[in-house]
Formats: structure tokens, C-alpha cells, sequence
């Protein structure tokens, strides 16, 4: 008998050992999902979206290194978005995106008196993805820390608004959604900071510029798309675009990055911005 049930026991661990294996999560060393690592909300992913299918790059991380690329060149790059909001949610989803990244260059170039029509655009969009009541609460909080000149409070309010269209786009199912979000917060920030670099080159200054590993993550980001997205022809155009981006922010060891090469980089960014908001007929 003995003998009988070490043999059970034995074939019930060895059936259990896969289930275990499937249970523990995995070790995410470089990141989460493909995300760089320096781009997680960390709270928000980890204690309140977890990591899923809708975990993005937060635009708040985006900006992160801005200040180091001070000044920034942003009267003569103010984005200028149609009076008319588009009627695809996917184009709305990715102009949301440029205009929390513009919230941010805002504040970091201190012109709170620009928003007041910032928090309007926000609550537009933000009701026509269906989240409006979530970015109601963030805007009225962005008018509140304008008038009392509270820099980081207004940061928190644009990550906040971020993050909270994602947690309702949750309830809707619609993760492409929240990575469009994220990818226009890229594009626009990408834009303005490589202009800034260009006009006042140094290595160090174009190194906050070349990462590769988020134009990386982008290129795939935007293959996973659905294919009502993805195949667009300017979503098309983006990942190509994107790809060679990839490789163009690859600096050699030994190597410093140059100002042909930043040229070259606003360039494709410029274009990057020009497709990304181009509109679906």
C-alpha cells in the first residue's frame, strides 16, 4: 500500500507541478510587457490595473527628463488640433494623448495661464471616450493648482487623467485605446524635445532623446494593434517610421550620438506627429 501511494503522490505532484508554474508570476527583469522599465506608474500598475493587456507607458514618465532639455521651444511648436473632434474613437484616443503631453510642456515652460483651455479640450475628449466624468474631477483640479501656481499638483492632475481614462477603459474592454493615449503623449513629447535638442545640440542633451528601447517598444505597440487600426495606411506608414527610428537612436560603444543625427530625428519625428494625426474618413 505504501508503495501504491507513493506512486499517487508522486503523479499528483508531478500533475500539480505545471498549475504552480502557471500561477507564479513572471519575472519581468527589463520591464513590464516591453514597457522600459523608467516609464511605469508603478502604484497605479501594480496596485490598481495590475499588469494587463491595458498597461501603458505613462506620459507623466515621458516628461521626466525634460528638464534637463530646458529651454524648451514651445511657442514656436504649439500644437494646433481641428476646432471639430474626430468621430474615431482610436484618433481620439491618440489626440487625448498629445494633449496631456502638451499639459505637461505647459507647466514645465510655466505658461499656467494656457491652462484653462487646456482643461477644456481634456473634458471634450475625455467625455467623447466615455470617461468624461473621470476628467471633469481632473480638470477642475487643474484649474485650481493653475490659480494657486501648484507646478506639481498640475503634474499629478494630467497623470491622474491618464490613468483614469485607462481604468474606464477597462470596464469598456478597449486596451488599443490606452495605447494610443500613450503613443500620442510619446509622439508630441518626442517632437518638442528633439527640436529643443537640435537647436542647442550637446551629446548629453541628445542622449535624453535617443532611446531606442522605446521606439522599440512603440514599433511593437503599434503591430499589435487591431487590424481596423493597424492597417490604416498611416498606421502603417508610423511603424515603418518608428522602426527606423529604432535604429537610427542606436549609438555605438565608443560612439557619441551628432547633430546630423538629431536633424534626422526631428525630421522623422515631425513626420511622426503629421500621420499620427491624420484623420480616419
Amino acid at each position: 500500500m505504501s508503495i501504491r501511494l507513493a506512486i499517487i503522490m508522486g503523479t499528483l505532484t508531478a500533475l500539480a507541478l505545471p498549475l504552480h508554474a502557471q500561477d507564479a508570476p513572471a519575472e519581468e527583469p527589463a520591464g513590464i510587457r516591453g514597457i522600459p522599465a523608467d516609464l511605469m506608474d508603478d502604484p497605479h500598475v501594480r496596485e490598481e490595473l495590475a499588469v494587463n493587456e491595458f498597461t501603458a507607458p505613462s506620459i507623466a514618465k515621458l516628461f521626466d527628463t525634460l528638464q534637463f532639455l530646458m529651454p524648451l521651444p514651445l511657442l514656436e511648436n504649439e500644437l494646433q488640433l481641428p476646432e471639430r473632434m474626430p468621430l474615431d474613437r482610436a484618433d481620439l484616443a491618440i489626440q487625448l494623448g498629445f494633449l496631456i503631453a502638451d499639459g505637461f510642456l505647459v507647466v514645465q515652460a510655466e505658461q499656467l495661464d494656457k491652462v484653462e483651455k487646456l482643461a477644456t479640450e481634456l473634458t471634450r475628449y475625455g467625455k467623447a471616450l466615455g470617461a468624461g466624468d473621470r476628467v471633469n474631477r481632473h480638470a477642475a483640479g487643474l484649474l485650481e493648482a493653475a490659480k494657486n501656481k501648484q507646478v506639481d499638483q498640475l503634474k499629478k492632475e494630467l497623470a491622474s487623467t491618464q490613468r483614469d481614462v485607462e481604468a474606464e477603459l477597462v470596464t469598456l474592454r478597449d486596451a488599443d485605446l490606452a495605447h494610443l493615449i500613450s503613443l500620442g503623449g510619446w509622439i508630441r513629447a518626442l517632437y518638442v524635445s528633439s527640436v529643443a535638442v537640435d537647436k542647442q545640440f550637446s551629446t548629453e542633451r541628445a542622449r535624453k532623446v535617443m532611446r531606442e528601447d522605446i521606439a522599440d517598444y512603440y514599433t511593437e505597440s503599434v503591430a499589435g494593434l487591431e487590424p481596423k487600426i493597424s492597417e490604416r495606411p498611416n498606421y502603417l506608414k508610423m511603424r515603418d517610421l518608428l522602426a527606423g527610428l529604432r535604429t537610427e537612436m542606436v549609438v555605438k560603444d565608443g560612439e557619441e550620438p551628432t547633430a546630423e543625427m538629431m536633424k534626422d530625428i526631428r525630421t522623422q519625428a515631425a513626420k511622426l506627429v503629421e500621420l499620427a494625426l491624420e484623420r480616419k474618413e
